[in-house]
């Protein structure tokens, strides 16, 4: 039986820049955005994977065939520290969604439909189109623009209307996206019970935010900008983490440029996805854009002791294994499907860095050590 569409008034339109074209069913709002055609292959978390700021600017594929059977949760829970509770920003990111088929949600902590909350947040989605060959598209040729277009199902737009809109737009390594999903002030989250960690968020997750809450240190989120203090209300500043976000990491020179500060330099570091690419960038390495990257909840890491852990990853940068090697840094982990350098880590152990996210959410967590390891780095130097 194929996957359910949705009943719906709406048409609905994936159009490619490279000139393919996908028509299926609308859902979510009237809306026409342009953004990097992408896919994951994670199988469950869409609420998480929508709200990921590593996906801002992007059209998001899933390639799992059947989404909204959990319906969405209560938006606009915080807990104790302000952070949204069950997603991992305060609103979808994506630019536009596109699934093979949806369905009417059954779980109790639901409070309304997939289409509805795109509806609620302006965000597109079409669904009934064939996801399968559309990855494969992607895989063969390399991500690629497109537009994505909901609206009245007897008056679709023209391909050559969709290329000019397409044509028309910035590409995705030339958006800004700082002002949209980096904090505008310095705020700390949990209190005084710990040490001070600094977190350049250039796009962080709230789930790494909470996973270095729940492990006893309190956090000093700054914009991605800012010169990381010595000291901050009086307290000291005792490590630093560099997590995920969106876009080309050469964009963040000003970041990069507060990486190589010595007093930054000399802090306990962790870096987490885009995080890995600015250390690697601010030691004088140099980052490529992938064919089509890393997108789902079961890459595999090979450390050098031959650990090999999944981790979901969400990247379309990676750094160049050969352009680190006069850095100081050497390779902490790699992944064996291509060959993705995966963990960087210099010979004191003082900064280390993974592409994958050891915090899961969605997906595994068993690479969560690695948050182990940088806090009691961190507690040591307090």
């Amino acid at each position: 039986m194929p996957p359910a569409e949705p009943e719906s008034a709406l048409g609905g339109t994936l159009f490619l820049e490279d000139g393919s074209r996908f028509d299926g069913v609308g859902f979510g709002a009237r809306a026409r955005r342009v953004g990097e055609v992408v896919f994951t292959t994670g199988m469950v978390g869409y609420p998480e994977t929508l709200t990921d700021p590593s996906f801002r600017g992007q059209i998001l594929t899933f390639t799992y065939p059947l989404l909204g059977n959990y319906g969405v949760p209560r938006r606009g829970m915080v807990d104790s520290n302000g952070l949204p509770v069950g997603f991992e920003s305060s609103s979808i990111q994506a630019r536009g969604m596109i699934v093979r088929g949806l369905t009417a949600p059954h779980h109790w902590d639901s409070v309304g439909t997939l289409p509805s909350w795109l509806e609620e947040e302006g965000v597109p989605g079409v669904c009934g189109i064939d996801t399968r060959r559309l990855t494969e598209h992607l895989r063969t040729g390399g991500v690629v623009r497109g537009i994505i277009d909901v609206g009245p199902p007897e008056d679709r737009p023209s391909s050559e209307e969709l290329l000019r809109a397409i044509a028309q737009a910035p590409s995705y390594a030339d958006e800004k996206y700082m002002d949209a999903v980096s904090p505008r002030a310095p705020e700390i989250l949990g209190g005084d019970r710990g040490p001070l960690v600094a977190v350049l968020d250039c796009g962080i997750k709230t789930s790494i935010l909470r996973a270095l809450i729940e492990r006893g240190v309190s956090v000093l989120r700054l914009p991605y900008d800012h010169e990381v203090p010595a000291r901050f209300e009086g307290r000291r500043v005792s490590g630093l983490l560099v997590g995920n976000g969106p876009g080309d990491p050469k964009q963040l020179a000003r970041t990069v440029e507060e990486l190589r500060r010595p007093s930054t330099r000399a802090l306990p570091t962790l870096g987490i996805c885009l995080g890995l690419q600015l250390i690697a960038l601010a030691r004088g390495a140099s980052t490529y854009k992938m064919k089509f990257g890393h997108r789902g909840q079961n890459k595999t890491i090979v450390f050098p002791d031959g650990r090999a852990l999944i981790v979901s990853e969400n990247h379309g940068y990676a750094v160049d294994p050969k352009s680190f090697k006069p850095s100081g840094l050497r390779a902490w982990g790699m992944n064996p499907d291509d060959g993705t350098l995966e963990g960087l880590r210099d010979p004191r152990g003082n900064t280390f860095a993974l592409q994958g996210h050891p915090e899961g959410h969605p997906g595994p967590q068993e690479a969560g050590f690695v948050f182990n390891q940088f806090v009691g780095k961190v507690k040591r130097r307090a």
